[in-house]
């Protein structure tokens, strides 16, 4: 068992409520200058959760199960309420419908999404032909300021202790071997570097070369997939350094327009490279947290 400083952490409420699918632009233009018309982001997606495949569908940035982001904002506040909502939700965390035909059930946090700035979060296909547009969703707050006590240069974010405990790292000296499915280089990394910090939102991967996607396998990326990015270090924002290692969980589909891809949450970085992947094809949160047993 790791030692974390878990016993210090703080658990608080944090709420939001089903945000209705947007547009922006009718037409999304990929990345070859094709219009397309697709499903993007917002909304109950019914037939697409956690351990489904990232790619292959007729969409644009599609979001899992439930799209969640916090409306109270005032003008002494702004968009705070939301931050919040945004940076205190961690992967793993429990989630529970607090209003409609769902009341009372529980879910699972999935992953955060930047730019939109949702919450994703996990239900049964049966509780999400409950829901509404509007119902209004708690999430218990755990984990924000996770550290692991005997490595100090991995740095934890997003992530519930439950799900570190089940993800389970095993020691190899100084370094922490660590299970993903897949290894993607940071040179494909897309829209969402630069950002300055990784306690929200997620980054993209671009799947526009083929010869890198045959390379490393990420034809076949599913939702929920946890990746190791080489060369990428997301200790304060997301930079490129060489020897760096990051760790995220993918939390949408993939997209058309270009610099995007299937996106990813951060949950572990080393800027030494203390972080060793070892490839599991396994390595997903929808069986690693139980969410889904076909998978």
């Amino acid at each position: 068992m790791l030692k974390t400083n878990v016993e210090k952490l703080i658990k608080i409420s944090v709420m939001g409520e089903i945000a209705s699918p947007t547009i922006r632009s009718v037409y999304n233009v990929s990345a070859t200058g094709k219009p397309l018309v697709l499903p993007g982001v917002g909304g109950i997606t019914y037939n697409l959760r956690v351990g489904d495949p990232a790619c292959g569908w007729e969409a644009d940035h599609v979001e899992p199960g439930v799209s969640v982001e916090n409306k109270e904002n005032d003008a002494r506040s702004g968009q705070a309420a939301n931050t919040a909502f945004n940076v205190l939700s961690c992967v793993g965390n429990r989630a529970i419908i607090a209003t409609g035909d769902g009341k009372g059930t529980e879910g699972i946090v999935t992953g955060k999404h930047g730019g939109i700035e949702h919450v994703l979060i996990d239900f049964p296909s049966e509780i999400l032909e409950k829901l509404l547009l509007g119902d209004r969703i708690l999430v218990k707050a755990y984990g924000l300021g996770l550290k692991l006590l005997d490595y100090p240069d991995i740095k934890v974010l997003n992530m519930d202790p439950a799900l570190l405990e089940a993800w389970n790292p095993k020691p190899s000296g100084t370094k922490l071997e660590v299970p993903v499915t897949h290894i993607v280089p940071a040179a494909i990394m897309g829209s969402g570097l630069g950002a300055n910090q990784v306690n929200s939102g997620d980054y993209d991967i671009q799947l526009f070369d083929e010869t890198v996607v045959e390379q490393y396998g990420l034809e076949n990326l599913r939702l929920g997939d946890l990746v190791a990015i080489i060369d990428a270090d997301h200790s304060f924002g997301r930079i490129y350094r060489q020897g760096a290692v990051s760790v995220g969980v993918v939390v949408h589909s993939n997209c058309v327009t270009a610099g995007h891809g299937p996106g990813v949450t951060t949950l572990m970085t080393s800027s030494e490279g203390k972080i060793v992947p070892q490839l599991n094809p396994k390595a997903n949160i929808a069986s690693l947290l139980k969410i889904r047993s076909d998978i």
